[in-house]
């Protein structure tokens, strides 16, 4: 416990003795001393921290600091053992729960920073709460004191103007004040919604962001309104806070996924089950809600499902932790249709689901194959929607492979065409990052979108392109407004499956080939 700052004078080992010795050291140094700060503009994420680039020397920035009436309370609030990679906006966060943040200063040479507040009043419910309760930056505890100076002054030339981080941080945190006046305060609860959700997104994905910047307590997931949401609770409103103003408005994936955080209503969250709906991290205990799982658990005495997040999970966000191996992009499919399978059949089939980079149809086993597509969240997607299709007469089976990639053949080697390179493919449907295909991601169904049609193949054409490749088509429809796109409705979803892996990139005419992907409406 830190020794309340208006006790009798501190010993020698006391934080505040530090705090007084430290500042007195600075200010023998004069009231011009260089402080060190970084170049990097930051928006305090935590998803992607700004490095340090910039020694103690760079982009220095001159300080005044007022001394009257040292060790009494200060709006300006003196913050220890900071991590060396800490930027301006984390800093910022620390301040305000508590109230307005008027200017920032970060010695990163020396492991401090400064905090100025708007007035003494919230300067003191900050230096109160962090002395009952220990604040963190980066997994670090840091100290929370108050400054012997009454005031953090810059001069004109180094004012924080000229420090882009730093202004940066102080705007969104008035920003973020002017939101909570409307809004109602902070809270310990946020609601998450999830938009352009292009990409599954999971309990244990949002987990994992939302820890990067504190202790998670409990998750609840639920869709309304066709929104994925959901509800986060923290410790306390500092991380809440934080995780609101870092998160907010960021892409779980490139392009997509974006997460809107605001307040929740609720102050505590009542999670009945550890499952992939919902998670209490306090209470490993809780049931799944599967009496037959819970069942088996119990008699085996293992933990119940879900109380980690699952190498799976962290693929499908793309995170990578320290020593952890990389996301896994291959995939094994099981149970296929000897008979028809071809590496061209998968690369087209799994390809509605992302770029793929190479299929090994292995030569011992032909109804298994690998698959290597090129980002962990598209193995995903692909488990997600073809997992236990019917294809070809079979239901097969989509899985993750332990192999990290695909091997190809060395040279001289047999593979009688069943391994094969598709990295520089023509046909990779999510080349171009933001592509609008990722918006029309669908799961297998009976209708099949078609598009890049030319004006001289008419719906006799393709209707019997798609007969003579032994579908049964049972409607067709122009698109009113643009004919160069229609739907076509064929007799099952396993019908539909084999007839896309056929038709997609099918020659039309001399310069056109037919695009093929499912459709989520119907005809």
């Amino acid at each position: 416990m830190k020794r309340p700052f208006n006790n009798p004078p501190a010993t020698s080992s006391s934080p505040v003795y530090y705090q007084q010795e430290e500042e007195m050291h600075e200010l023998q140094r004069g009231s011009d001393e260089l402080l060190s700060q970084t170049g990097a503009v930051s928006n305090g994420s935590v998803m992607s921290p700004a490095p340090n680039h910039a020694d103690n020397n760079n982009d220095a920035k001159k300080v005044k600091l007022d001394t009257k009436n040292p060790g009494a309370p200060s709006r300006v609030i003196h913050i220890r053992n900071i991590p060396n990679e800490v930027t301006e906006a984390e800093i910022v966060h620390l301040g305000i729960p508590f109230g307005k943040v008027t200017n920032v200063l970060v010695l990163k040479g020396k492991n401090q920073a400064f905090l100025e507040m708007s007035d003494e009043v919230c300067a003191t419910t900050m230096v109160n709460y962090f002395t009952n309760c220990t604040a963190q930056l980066r997994g670090r505890a840091v100290y929370v004191q108050f400054s012997n100076h009454k005031e953090l002054k810059t001069d004109q030339t180094h004012s924080n103007a000229q420090n882009p981080s730093a202004q940066a941080a102080l705007q969104a945190a008035q920003a973020l004040v002017n939101q909570t006046d409307t809004q109602g305060g902070p809270n310990t609860v946020l609601r998450v919604i999830v938009e352009h959700m292009i990409y599954p997104v999971t309990l244990d994905v949002l987990y994992q962001i939302f820890s990067r910047v504190g202790k998670v307590l409990k998750i609840v997931t639920f869709t309304k309104n066709n929104t994925f949401q959901a509800l986060i609770q923290y410790p306390d409103v500092v991380t809440a806070q934080a995780a609101k103003m870092t998160l907010d408005g960021q892409n779980i994936y490139n392009a997509c996924c974006t997460l809107r955080i605001e307040y929740s209503k609720l102050s505590n969250l009542n999670v009945k089950y550890n499952n992939d709906k919902s998670r209490d991290y306090t209470n490993p205990n809780l049931p799944t809600g599967d009496p037959a799982l819970d069942s088996a658990l119990a008699i085996g005495g293992m933990p119940l499902a879900g109380v980690t997040p699952t190498a799976a999970a962290l693929g499908a966000a793309g995170i990578r932790l320290p020593g952890q191996p990389s996301p896994n992009c291959v995939l094994l499919v099981s149970n296929l249709n000897e008979e028809m399978v071809t590496p061209d059949a998968l690369f087209t089939l799994f390809g509605v689901y992302g770029d793929v980079q190479r299929v090994k149809i292995l030569f011992n086993k032909k109804d298994n194959a690998l698959v290597q597509m090129s980002e962990p969240h598209q193995t995903q997607l692909a488990i997600s929607h073809l997992d236990k299709m019917k294809t070809w007469g079979k239901q097969i089976r989509v899985t993750l492979s332990k192999h990290q990639t695909v091997q190809l053949p060395k040279e001289g080697q047999p593979d009688a065409g069943l391994t094969k390179d598709y990295s520089n493919s023509p046909l990779h449907r999510f080349k171009k990052p933001g592509s609008k295909n990722y918006q029309n991601i669908y799961p297998p169904s009976a209708t099949l979108h078609l598009s890049n049609i030319p004006p001289t193949v008419d719906e006799e054409q393709i209707k019997d392109a798609f007969t003579q490749a032994g579908a049964i088509v049972k409607a067709f429809k122009f698109f009113p407004k643009d004919r160069k796109m229609a739907l076509i409705q064929l007799g099952s979803v396993e019908e539909a499956i084999a007839a896309l892996i056929k038709m997609h990139n099918f020659q039309l005419s001399d310069s056109s080939h037919l695009r093929v992907s499912f459709s989520k409406s119907t005809i």
